[in-house]
């Protein structure tokens, strides 16, 4: 799904140059890609989508046939799944919720908390004795396991295995699943743990952080009735079509759950499932030369599309030429074989792909860039010399 589908590429050479940049999402590409996900997953594994990684309602709404649930890890994140997919279940997660979140939380009936520290789940314990008395909530101690030899070595963001603000060690987790187990807050109830170590690790290393989490979990001597063992599946941007390998990934949980038959998994993808279904869409507005390189410039830019300058990779994207030029001055265009594509911010970070081989590339030719369905709009700095804001097109009912 590099290239764009081809109600993706209909779409964006129909839209007028004054409605670019656009998002535009293939949801029948995503359902399609969702439904491969669910078929590689045994039966006790559960599957949230990290609302995070993309909440347009239109994809929350796409997702909802093929996943569980939906981890949120905001209050405002917490109030806007809600309404786009009520009545779905939901788990709380993130690092310093407040007293006010927690209580919104409590008060939507949020199906799990994940607690990430004994101060946390002090609040969490008074708090739900104000807001749901009578009501034991559910409670997942989110545990920073250290890393067994390079297990995390391939990931591309480490929140465990290392000094992070997310969670707790196991030595500070455990004094709080025996005040859980121990009736200290009768409030709340221990219904497993919760370990998010990295993101972009490949099948084969996802594995062995699910089994390391099991089996921690399951020595500490207290029945657990799930565990969750995060999210973070690769999604190669230097190389898109290595895909993350579901089909190995449920095949080394199937085995994980059969030597735990009690025991549910739960799995919180977020990039993996949404990335690949949308496209960020531009026109080129100039095409020139600076000491021996070519740019192209285009409409919008990195403040649009965050993710190239934040990770420091060049984002996939295709080419749409246009031969129509409907203006009466010449149109420029490219005289090499490669071009870097930049935005239209005052900065010299605001580029998108370098060195593209696009020979002839001209202004008013339309570019496509993949990958665009996951931490793209909502992480950018929209507002930087606001820019006119691109518009979303959702491709293929939701329903």
């Amino acid at each position: 799904m590099t290239q764009p589908t081809s109600a993706v590429r209909d779409r964006v050479r129909s839209l007028p140059a004054t409605e670019l940049p656009a998002y535009v999402y293939d949801l029948t590409a995503l359902r399609a890609h969702a439904a491969t996900v669910r078929n590689a997953l045994p039966e006790r594994v559960e599957l949230y989508y990290a609302a995070k990684a993309n909440p347009e309602p239109e994809i929350l709404t796409a997702l909802g046939p093929f996943v569980d649930g939906y981890e949120v890890a905001s209050g405002g994140e917490l109030a806007h799944v809600a309404k786009a997919v009520p009545g779905r279940p939901l788990a709380f997660g993130g690092p310093g919720k407040t007293p006010d979140e927690i209580s919104a939380a409590l008060e939507q009936g949020v199906e799990r908390f994940h607690v990430e520290s004994a101060h946390e789940m002090r609040m969490l314990a008074e708090l739900a004795r104000r807001v749901a008395p009578g009501r034991r909530v559910a409670v997942l101690p989110r545990v920073n396991l250290p890393a067994a030899d390079d297990s995390l070595a391939g990931g591309s963001l480490a929140m465990g295995g290392r000094p992070t603000p997310f969670g707790m060690d196991p030595t500070r987790a455990e004094p709080v699943i025996r005040q859980l187990t121990g009736g200290v807050f009768p409030q709340l109830e221990l219904r497993g743990v919760h370990a998010h170590l990295a993101s972009g690790l490949a099948a084969a290393e996802q594995v062995a952080v699910a089994e390391s989490v099991v089996s921690w979990a399951t020595g500490l001597g207290v029945r657990l009735a799930e565990v969750n063992v995060g999210g973070g599946m690769h999604v190669d941007y230097g190389d898109p079509e290595r895909r993350f390998d579901w089909a190995a990934y449920g095949t080394g949980l199937a085995r994980l759950t059969e030597r735990h038959p009690r025991l549910t998994l739960r799995i919180e993808p977020g990039r993996a499932l949404t990335a690949y279904c949308g496209w960020y869409a531009t026109e080129v507005l100039d095409v020139k030369g600076s000491h021996g390189e070519e740019f192209a410039v285009v409409r919008g830019g990195t403040h649009h599309l965050r993710t190239p300058a934040t990770k420091g990779h060049d984002q996939p994207c295709s080419v749409l030429p246009v031969d129509a030029w409907p203006h009466p001055w010449p149109r420029p265009a490219a005289e090499g074989e490669r071009i870097t594509l930049a935005g239209q911010l005052c900065t010299p970070k605001d580029v998108l792909a370098r060195r593209v081989p696009a020979a002839g590339l001209r202004a008013g030719d339309r570019v496509a860039f993949a990958l665009a369905g996951a931490y793209a709009w909502n992480i950018s700095h929209h507002d930087f010399l606001m820019h006119p804001r691109p518009g979303f097109h959702f491709l293929g009912s939701a329903v």
